[in-house]
């Protein structure tokens, strides 16, 4: 392997956060992490998954390992450096992609550029928690530098899985607020260049709390041509880091694979 070769495999595991290798499994799964997340909770996931999937957790910019980056605030360019980290982590293997709340959007987004592009689309798109971009439900969300630090904080408790007594420490919400603007901004420049139609043709699994704040998640139905379906689990914004419910969606995710992997032999 050259220099060349090996400076783009670091960049790539920079990018790609895989802490549990598993070079013969079928498939790959790619997550996309929420707003102000990193990318260890969905690595982990490869830990105990079954030996047929390789986990990849996305690592924005400015946080873990790319601290030193800037954050990203705009989708097209971040959906192009992930597209392009993208290629050699899936390699001619089937993959998938499950994104939480920002992470959905970027996941959809990410699937879209593929579909555009004429690449092959995720086997399957897993979305939890999140309103669809092109629906009425879509909530207004202030410009980057509209946020004060109280709107900061109220996203915070509004999202859910955030510590009171971080929301309520000014000093901490001072600290992470350049973060927390980024990816408040980065999720409002994801309605740009919505197609109107359905686009893609993978199947597409949206997982929502039952006190979640998303809605109108049966509107996704309208962004692919392939089987939607929908999926309540107890909980708000963050019922997925209930250990009952994280372990339901990873035996549901390997079903839906092994199931369309099926169909499309």
């Amino acid at each position: 392997m050259d220099r060349g070769d090996q400076a783009k495999r670091t960049r790539n595991e920079n990018i790609f956060n895989c802490l549990y290798k598993n070079p013969e499994a079928t498939f790959k799964l790619i997550c996309f992490p929420w707003a102000g997340g990193g990318s260890v909770h969905f690595a982990k996931w490869g830990q105990d998954t079954h030996d047929s999937l390789e986990v990849h957790s996305l690592r924005l910019p400015g946080r873990e390992s790319r601290i030193e980056e800037p954050f990203a605030n705009d989708i097209s360019q971040l959906v192009d450096e992930v597209v392009r980290a993208l290629q050699p982590v899936i390699q001619d293997k089937p993959f998938a992609f499950f994104g939480h709340s920002m992470g959905s959007y970027i996941a959809f987004r990410t699937a879209l550029h593929l579909k555009e592009n004429n690449k092959p689309e995720p086997l399957h798109l897993f979305l939890s928690s999140a309103t669809p971009i092109h629906s009425k439900a879509w909530p207004r969300i202030p410009k980057e530098d509209e946020l004060s630090e109280e709107q900061i904080s109220h996203y915070l408790t509004e999202f859910g899985g955030t510590p009171k007594d971080f929301v309520e420490d000014k000093e901490l919400v001072q600290q992470y607020s350049p973060m927390i603007r980024a990816d408040l901004s980065l999720v409002s420049s994801c309605t740009s260049n919505i197609p109107s139609k359905a686009v893609l043709s993978c199947d597409l699994t949206c997982f929502v709390g039952s006190e979640d704040i998303a809605k109108d998640v049966e509107a996704w139905k309208d962004v692919t041509s392939g089987n939607t379906n929908i999926h309540q689990l107890p909980g708000d914004h963050f019922y997925l880091l209930d250990p009952a419910n994280e372990r339901l969606i990873k035996n549901y995710v390997i079903k839906c694979l092994e199931v369309s992997s099926l169909a499309n032999f």
